[in-house]
This record gives C-alpha cells, structure tokens and sequence, in this order.
C-alpha cells in the first residue's frame, strides 16, 4: 500500500504593497483643499506683514505651533515612528504622535506606511515620491520635482498599512490617534486662535493668530517637509555612500530640524542624529537628547564612527 506524498505547505504570499481601493475624489479634493488654502494664506502673508498684520504675539504664537508640529513629524512620525531611532515610553510616544498630527500631513499610521515604502524603492519604480519618477533629462526632472514636491499627494494608489506598519497597527494608542485625525487637524487650527485672543483679549488677536499660527504655519512645516522629498533628492552633496539620490542641503537644515542631512539618513535610516559631520546643525537630534536626558527615552542609536567612516566618500564636507 502507497500513501500519498505529504506536500509542504507554500508559505503566504506577501500582502501587496497598495491597497486594493483606490482613493476616492473627495478625498483627493478634500487633500487638495488643506494643502492649496494655506499656501494661498502664505502668499497674502506678505502685504498684509507689510501692513502690520502681524504683531509679536503671533510671532511667538507660530514659533511654537511650527516647532511643536515640525518635531512631531521629525522626531515623531519619522525618526521614532517610522525608524525606530530610540524607544519612547508611553507618555512621549503619545504626545508625539499628537505633535505629528498637529502638521496636517496626514494620519500617523498612513505617514509611516508611506515612508517605509519609500525607504524600500528609493529613487526606484516603486517609490512613491521620488523626484526621477519621470526619466532624467530636464523636462521629465521638472515634472519629477514637482511630483515628489507635491503632485504625489494626489495619486489614487494608497500604500498598504497591513504591509508596512503592522506593528503600529497593533498599538492601541497608535491606532486611536490616527482615527482621531480629523479632530486634531481642527485643533491645530483652534488651539493657536484660542491662545492668540485670549493673550490679546481680542478678536482680532485670535483671527491673526488663527492666519500666522495656523494656515502660514502649516504651510511653512508642509512645503519644508516637501523639499526633503524633492529638493534633497535632487540637489546637494553626497557625503555618505548610498543606493540612491539622497544629498544633504545645508541651508533646509534649520527649516527642517535637521532632516535635509538627507544623505547620511539613507545611508544610515535609523540613526538618530542626521547631522553627524562638524557644523551640521540637527535640532531635532538634540530634542531626542534632552528627551534620553529626562528620562523618557532609551536606546537611542547615535551615529557610530567606524559605521560612519566605512560610508564616507571623497566628497568634501
């Protein structure tokens, strides 16, 4: 008597990498309404500074709405979130992701999902913001910047949570802060205008504080965070070895808390400081120093020096 063969089981095929449905065009418009409305805030920013629209309390106002907002994209949805640069406990893994949310550049699940795929297919097929989509010459380059700066934004395709943030798919708190999205792109927008008239005692004090704190700060930290999509995939120099066309661009650098030392961070993703050669200023790298200071968080991976020598190149620096 034969028995039949006993067939190993084939292991599961991997989830794709985009989610079966497709954005809708309510929600492409809906993306379209929060990022165009404030940059047309930022252009009418100009004549109506020049006509003393602005006062020292909404200076101070969009300063710390735009470091608050900026690090919880930085230090938050990116170098924790993301990479996995230090672990946080509870309380500060909470807040960040509040802060991050506080930007307007989306869910922290979906942020997160995004980038890792982007981390992926660096400047490749897959990509979903790079800047060399298009081919290499100047016209398909022109369209490439344009469609890592912005246009991206609008594709239809949605980048599998299931695929690239399981493990924050399975934080309850995570999980709760990305549902609660909606109510927190209305609290960056009240939080400051509520603070600037209750610091004037005004109504203009809190419409001012609602235009500089909230749609001109949101347009800043938005097209800042951008440029490191398509700017610093671009242009720049190339300190560090790496796949693809990462480069380091000095002057986003205090804009961007550090992340335009783009280069070392592709060669290095899940370092915790970007800026790592002398002069390099990386502010969010010295926020996730004071918070290993306090406390709050632990196992933080500084750069390596022999790590860091084995990826340099010629390039001066």
């Amino acid at each position: 008597m034969t028995t039949a063969p006993v067939l190993e089981s084939s292991p599961p095929a991997p989830r794709p990498e985009i989610e079966p449905e497709l954005r809708g065009v309510g929600e492409r418009i809906l993306i379209g309404a929060f990022t165009t409305v404030p940059f047309i805030a930022l252009i009418a920013a100009v004549p109506l500074a020049w006509g003393k629209f602005l006062g020292w309390t909404d200076v101070i106002i969009t300063a710390v709405f735009y470091f608050i907002s900026a690090a919880g994209i930085t230090v938050g949805y990116h170098r924790y979130f993301t990479h996995g640069s230090f672990k946080a406990n509870r309380g500060l893994k909470i807040f960040m992701a509040l802060a991050g949310s506080l930007a307007m550049e989306g869910p922290v699940i979906t942020w997160v999902a995004d980038h890792r795929r982007h981390h992926k297919h660096s400047d490749k097929e897959f990509d979903p913001h790079s800047p060399w989509r298009f081919g290499d010459d100047w016209k398909a380059l022109a369209k490439g910047l344009a469609w890592a700066h912005y246009g991206w934004l609008f594709d239809a395709n949605r980048t599998s949570k299931q695929r690239f943030t399981k493990d924050l798919l399975n934080d309850k708190d995570i999980v709760r802060i990305h549902q609660w999205f909606p109510g927190l792109v209305a609290v960056s927008f009240l939080l400051p205008t509520v603070l600037g008239g209750l610091l004037t005692m005004s109504w203009q004090g809190a419409l001012t504080a609602l235009f500089w704190a909230g749609l001109v700060r949101i347009t800043l930290v938005h097209h800042v965070t951008w440029s490191i999509n398509s700017i610093c995939h671009t242009f720049g120099k190339e300190h560090f070895e790496v796949r693809d066309k990462s480069r380091n661009v000095w002057w986003l650098a205090i804009p961007s808390l550090g992340e335009s030392w783009h280069n070392l961070h592709h060669s290095d993703p899940t370092c915790a400081r970007h800026g790592v050669l002398k002069g390099q200023v990386d502010i969010s790298a010295r926020v996730i120093w004071l918070f290993e200071k306090a406390g709050w968080a632990t196992d933080v991976r500084w750069p390596d020096a022999d790590r860091l020598a084995s990826k340099r190149t010629n390039q001066a620096a």
